[in-house]
């Protein structure tokens, strides 16, 4: 099953991006686990998709990684508004850029009882979320964060792994070599 995510990625390049191919080879030297931190994984028991994000925006504000939490979370909303970032399989990729932000970060929010809803494509209820925060004026490098997340998380045995992690740490090693 293609994930929303890889599909756009690829409609993109169909239409003649090609240089993105490139950006996108596994032999890239951008790996998911520069962008993870202990720090910045939670695991909870939200009751809902939007208290999920104002969790992980939470916790990305007492570790002092956004500027303006509330501008922040309200972008991540309004991306929501635009089409939900649930890409199938359990996984939702919340994710704003904003101008002020300097560097890439992705928290982590793992739903440890029942999946929430989030309007996804195959209808797959979410455990997994991966918040990407970052600048505005760095595509090319957040297209290629995003294509090694989709492609790390397409794995179905590091999914079913993550679930089953009790610390971050745990959450981070299952990232090494991504």
């Amino acid at each position: 099953m293609d994930l929303a995510i890889l599909a756009r990625i690829n409609h993109q390049i169909s239409l003649g991006f090609s240089d993105l191919r490139k950006l996108f080879k596994r032999d890239s030297t951008l790996a998911i686990s520069d962008y993870l931190d202990e720090d910045l994984v939670l695991f909870m028991q939200a009751d809902n998709r939007d208290d999920a994000l104002a969790r992980l925006v939470k916790l990305l504000k007492e570790k002092k990684r956004l500027q303006n939490a509330d501008q922040f979370y309200e972008a991540i909303l309004d991306r929501e508004k635009i089409v939900p970032t649930a890409i199938g399989l359990g996984v939702a990729v919340p994710h704003a850029k904003l101008h002020s932000y300097k560097d890439f970060f992705i928290a982590i929010g793992i739903q440890v009882q029942q999946g929430l809803e989030w309007n996804a494509l195959d209808g797959v209820a979410v455990q997994l979320i991966f918040m990407i925060g970052g600048p505005d004026n760095r595509q090319t490098e957040y297209l290629r964060i995003l294509s090694h997340l989709t492609m790390a998380i397409k794995n179905k045995e590091r999914r079913k792994k993550l679930l089953k992690c009790h610390c971050a740490k745990e959450v981070i090693e299952m990232f090494n070599g991504c």
